[in-house]
């Protein structure tokens, strides 16, 4: 059976898929706690675009505050 190799999401390095792998899908702890990081920090975000037509369809849009 061929080894399953995937690049670390955070340096791009090639780490082999395996059980035994104990940070998957990072290549080291290291890597794994600077993702992390990010997430706590809210560095990785959903841009949303904004729809006129959402706006003036909600509950109380348009009305004077």
């Amino acid at each position: 059976m061929a080894k399953r190799v995937v690049n670390c999401p955070q340096c791009s390095k090639p780490v082999e898929w395996n059980a035994t792998h104990r940070f998957k899908p990072f290549c080291s702890e290291r890597c794994r706690l600077i993702d992390l990081g990010a997430w706590a920090t809210e560095s990785y975000r959903i841009p949303v675009q904004e729809n006129k037509d959402d706006i003036e369809s909600e509950p109380g849009a348009g009305e004077p505050q």
